[in-house]
């Protein structure tokens, strides 16, 4: 029996039980995202934002998209930091739990892209693990793994700086997580095509 019918049975919220359904289908977009977080360790740390766009065969679907700021006011406190940038944004704000939900029905069972994806997984899970829920399902794919496979460099890891200069993607003095995952995106779709990835 397949890991995610078992897992169906177990006792998770509605929301988890109606996501790892999907994965009956095969997935039809990719989901480019970025979190900015409390810092590097997912068993300590939390995310503050998230921010996310879908590719839609050879374009980024600019109205299908997520964004949102978590309102982690335990870390705040915890570690002596203002609320004022989370008050005086004009993103969506959300408890932790509420953004989670809300990130897991928008991507579905789609293909996750991010910049050294792995880390925003880990992340996910452990919000997610807070949830009585399991772990994400989705396949996922890395643009710095996608340009070293391309080039064919395996002894070094590139900075999501480094790969928008060698594209030629403007970068910007403010990167919020949404202009991160918008820079993937287009990160995404250079590499996509040369890869010959559908």
């Amino acid at each position: 029996m397949l890991d995610w019918i078992k897992n169906i049975s177990k006792e998770h919220p509605e929301f988890w039980k109606d996501y790892l359904s999907k994965f009956e289908n095969k997935p039809d977009k990719f989901i480019v995202l970025s979190t900015e977080t409390s810092g590097l360790n997912p068993d300590k740390d939390v995310i503050l934002s998230l921010g996310a766009f879908a590719v839609i065969d050879d374009g980024i679907e600019i109205k299908d998209n997520f964004e949102s700021l978590l309102l982690q006011y335990k870390f705040l406190k915890d570690n002596g930091l203002s609320n004022e940038f989370i008050i005086e944004s004009k993103m969506a704000k959300m408890e932790e739990h509420d953004a989670i939900e809300a990130f897991i029905k928008y991507i579905g069972n789609a293909v996750l892209v991010g910049h050294h994806i792995n880390f925003d997984i880990e992340m996910l899970n452990s919000a997610l693990e807070r949830l009585d829920c399991g772990r994400l399902k989705n396949e996922a794919l890395d643009v710095d793994m996608m340009y070293r496979k391309l080039t064919d460099i395996n002894d070094k890891q590139f900075s999501l700086d480094e790969l928008c200069d060698i594209y030629k993607i403007p970068k910007s003095d403010h990167n919020s997580s949404s202009e991160e995952a918008y820079k993937i995106a287009l990160l995404f779709l250079k590499l996509k095509s040369r890869l010959g990835i559908k």
